[in-house]
């Protein structure tokens, strides 16, 4: 946990609301003057569409019916820790975005179902990760020692 450059975590899969937590965050850092870095959980996805589209293959001729990104294997946890640490220590990280469609292609000048480039976060006085996997404890992975707030977002 960092005092200096403090982490918060929303948690939840797609269509729990952590979008809409994550919002309700922007609004309050924006009365209060606070600059926060934003993450995405997609970023740290270990596959663009078409590798994904693979690797399901891959498993369900193994019959494994139930890969998706909610497995650990599916996403770069190693790397989220060490942006998750640095951030902490630094205020410093870098992070990419997942392309999702045509509209953030034109956004990020990317093909839909590809990421960006990593690049640096920029100065800020938080970091924000909204994503499924902010608080994993797995092996060697432990995100829950390196964030301050953590909240879990489930549909009710």
């Amino acid at each position: 946990m960092s005092h200096k450059f403090p982490i918060i975590a929303i948690t939840g899969s797609s269509g729990a609301g952590t979008t809409t937590v994550k919002d309700t965050f922007s609004k309050i850092f924006a009365r209060e003057g606070i600059t926060a870095a934003f993450i995405e959980g997609d970023a740290f996805h270990k596959y663009d569409r078409a590798g994904m589209k693979a690797r399901v293959a891959e498993e369900e001729a193994r019959g494994n019916t139930h890969y998706s990104h909610f497995n650990p294997e599916a996403n770069e946890l190693e790397i989220l820790q060490s942006v998750f640490d640095e951030y902490g220590r630094k205020g410093t990280g870098k992070t990419r975005h997942y392309v999702h469609d045509d509209k953030e292609a034109e956004i990020f000048g990317a093909a839909p179902g590809t990421f960006t480039d990593w690049e640096d976060l920029p100065k800020s006085d938080l970091l924000f990760y909204e994503g499924l996997h902010g608080c994993v404890k797995l092996g060697e992975i432990d995100l829950p020692k390196l964030v301050d707030l953590k909240i879990g977002v489930v549909p009710v």
